[in-house]
C-alpha cells in the first residue's frame, strides 16, 4: 500500500491510496469464499460452483464491491497513520480504479487539524467567584430532604393552597370552542410546579373540592401549538381531591433518619460543607468556560466544515447511546418527536463548533506552555477510572488500546491547560445585575413554564453543561473510523 497527500483549501486534504493487484486478488478470493454458499448455479450444488463460473454468469465484478469494502476498511487507517497528517474528520471515499489484475486505487477526502493563531491567554479577566453559602441556602437544602421524606395526607376541610397536589378535571376553550388537547380527567397537578402555562396554577388556589370554576389564561406567544400561541383561553376546572405534604419535624430524630449524624446541628454543618463543595465546583466550571471562551474570541482559526460535521454526528451518536441506556431506540425517538437525524445534526452544529474551538485553543495553550502529562499523572487517572468502573487496574490497562491511551494523555494535557488558564486569571469585581438583565431573566424563566404537561424525552438540542475540557475535536482514533462500505465512484459521505 502507498499513500500520497494532496493539500486542498481550508485545511482539507485528499489521500490517494494505492493497493497492490495481489492484495486485490486476495480480497476478491476472500469475497468469493464468503459468498459462494449463497449463490446457486445450475449443475452445481450450492456453494460448489467455481469462481470463474459465477463471474461468467453474474459478471466479472460480482465480488468487487465486497473486496473493495474489505480493502478500504483495512488500508484507510494505515494510510492515515502513514501519511503523518492529523486527520479530524470522517473520510469521503471515491474509488478511482477497481479491476482484477490492476492496483486498487481509491481516494479519501478528509479534514486536517486547522492551524490556530492563539490570542491572549494569560491574565484573562474573570469575575470573582461567589462561594458564600448562607443559612437560608442550608435551610433550603434541608427543606428538600424534608419534602422527599414527607408523607402525603388527604385534605377535605379546606380549599386549595399553594403546594397542594390536586386531582383535576379540566377542559379548555378558545372563543367558546373546545380545542384539541385541552381536556384532562383525574389529572394530578402540584400547585406551584409550573407544569401548566403561566397563571393557570395560581388561579386554582382557593378552589373547593367538587365546585367547578373558570381559569382564564393567555397562551405564550412562543407556545408550541401554533393555533393556540398568543390566544386567550378559558379552562373549566373541577378539583376532585386535594392532598398535602406533611413535612417531618426538624429535630435530631429527623437528622439521624436522613444522615449519619445524631444531631441537627451536626447535620446542618455537613449540609453546609457539601453546599460549599458543590458551589466551588460549579463556580470553577463557570470560570473555566468563561476564560476559555475569552481565549477563543481572541484567537483565530478556520474550521473545515467536514470537521464540524463529524463532531456534530458524534454528538448525535452520543445522544442515541444515552437514549439506548434509557430503553429507547433512536428510531423510536425520531418517530416520537417528528425529527430527523439530518435536522438534529444541523441543530447541534453550534455546540460542535464550541467543542472544537475549546479543544483547539487548549491544545495550543498546552503546546505554548510545554504542558506535558507524566507517567505518574497517567497512572493516577487510570486508578480513578478503575475505581469508577470497579475494575482491577491491570485489567483496565489490558483493555485499553494504544490509541485510547494516547487520547487519554491528550485529554489530561488539555485539562492541565484549562487549569493553567484558570490559575492565571485576573480577578475583577462581580458586575451588578441591571434591571434590564433581571427582567430578561424573569422573562426567560416564564417561558420555561410554557411546557406541555406531558413528560417528554430530553431533546437532542439540549446542551449538557459545558466544560472546556470535554472531548471536542475528533481525535485520530475517531477520525480514522472505518469508512462506510461503498464502491460507487460517486463520493459518499461517511455516516458516523
Amino acid at each position: 500500500m502507498s499513500v500520497t497527500v494532496e493539500k486542498l483549501e481550508k485545511s482539507m486534504a485528499k489521500l490517494k491510496i494505492e493497493v497492490s493487484a495481489e492484495q486485490l486478488e486476495k480480497a476478491i478470493q476472500k469475497a468469493y469464499d464468503k459468498n459462494k454458499n449463497k449463490i446457486q448455479i445450475p449443475g452445481f450444488r450450492k456453494g460448489k460452483a467455481p469462481r470463474k463460473m459465477i463471474e461468467q454468469m453474474y459478471g466479472k465484478g460480482v465480488f468487487y464491491e465486497d473486496a473493495a469494502n474489505e480493502l478500504i476498511e483495512e488500508e484507510y487507517p494505515k494510510a492515515v497513520e502513514e501519511c503523518g497528517e492529523e486527520v479530524v474528520s470522517s473520510p469521503k471515499i471515491d474509488v478511482e480504479q477497481l479491476e482484477a489484475g490492476k492496483d486498487f486505487i481509491f481516494t479519501a477526502e478528509v479534514a486536517l487539524k486547522p492551524p490556530v493563531k492563539l490570542g491572549k491567554y494569560k491574565g484573562v479577566e474573570a469575575e470573582k467567584m461567589d462561594l458564600e453559602v448562607s443559612d437560608s441556602d442550608v435551610d433550603a437544602e434541608i427543606d428538600k430532604q424534608r419534602n422527599t421524606n414527607a408523607r402525603t395526607i388527604e385534605v377535605t376541610d379546606r380549599a386549595v393552597k399553594d403546594g397542594d397536589i390536586v386531582t383535576l378535571d379540566f377542559e379548555g376553550f378558545v372563543d367558546g370552542v373546545a380545542f384539541e388537547g385541552g381536556k384532562g380527567t383525574d389529572y394530578p397537578l402540584t400547585i406551584g410546579s409550573g407544569a401548566f402555562i403561566p397563571g393557570f396554577e395560581e388561579q386554582l388556589v382557593g378552589f373547593e373540592i367538587g365546585k367547578e370554576g373558570d381559569v382564564n389564561v393567555t397562551f405564550p406567544e412562543d407556545y408550541q401549538a401554533d393555533n393556540l400561541a398568543g390566544k386567550a383561553a378559558t379552562f373549566k376546572c373541577t378539583v376532585k381531591a386535594i392532598k398535602a405534604k406533611e413535612l417531618p419535624e426538624l429535630n435530631d430524630e429527623f437528622a439521624s433518619d436522613v444522615s449519619d449524624f445524631d444531631t441537627l446541628a451536626e447535620y446542618k454543618e455537613d449540609v453546609k460543607k457539601k453546599l460549599v463543595e458543590r458551589k466551588t465546583n460549579e463556580e470553577k466550571a463557570k470560570r473555566e468556560d468563561a476564560v476559555v471562551k475569552a481565549v477563543i474570541e481572541d484567537s483565530e482559526m478556520e474550521l473545515p466544515e467536514a470537521m464540524v460535521e463529524t463532531q456534530a454526528r458524534q454528538i448525535v451518536n452520543d445522544f442515541a447511546q444515552r437514549l439506548q441506556m434509557q430503553g429507547m431506540s433512536m428510531d423510536q425517538y425520531l418517530q416520537y418527536t417528528g425529527n430527523t437525524v439530518d435536522k438534529m445534526i444541523e441543530q447541534v452544529k453550534p455546540q460542535a463548533i464550541e467543542r472544537i474551538q475549546a479543544r483547539l485553543v487548549l491544545e495550543e495553550v498546552a503546546k505554548a506552555e510545554n504542558i506535558t502529562v507524566s507517567d505518574e499523572d497517567f497512572e493516577e487517572e487510570l486508578k480513578k477510572m478503575a475505581e469508577q468502573y470497579k475494575m482491577e487496574l491491570d485489567k483496565l490497562k489490558e483493555l485499553m488500546s494504544e490509541s485510547e491511551q494516547k487520547t487519554m494523555r491528550s485529554d489530561l494535557a488539555v485539562q492541565k491547560a484549562a487549569d493553567f488558564l484558570v490559575e492565571n486569571v485576573k480577578e475583577v469585581a462581580k458586575k451588578k445585575a441591571t434591571k434590564k438583565a433581571d427582567d430578561a431573566e424573569e422573562k426567560t424563566a416564564k417561558k420555561t413554564a410554557a411546557k406541555k404537561t406531558t413528560k417528554k424525552v430530553d431533546d437532542a438540542e439540549e446542551k449538557p453543561k459545558k466544560t472546556a475540557t470535554k472531548k471536542a475535536a475528533k481525535k485520530d482514533d475517531d477520525a480514522e473510523e472505518k469508512p462506510k462500505k461503498t464502491t460507487r465512484k460517486k463520493k459518499t459521505e461517511e455516516e458516523a
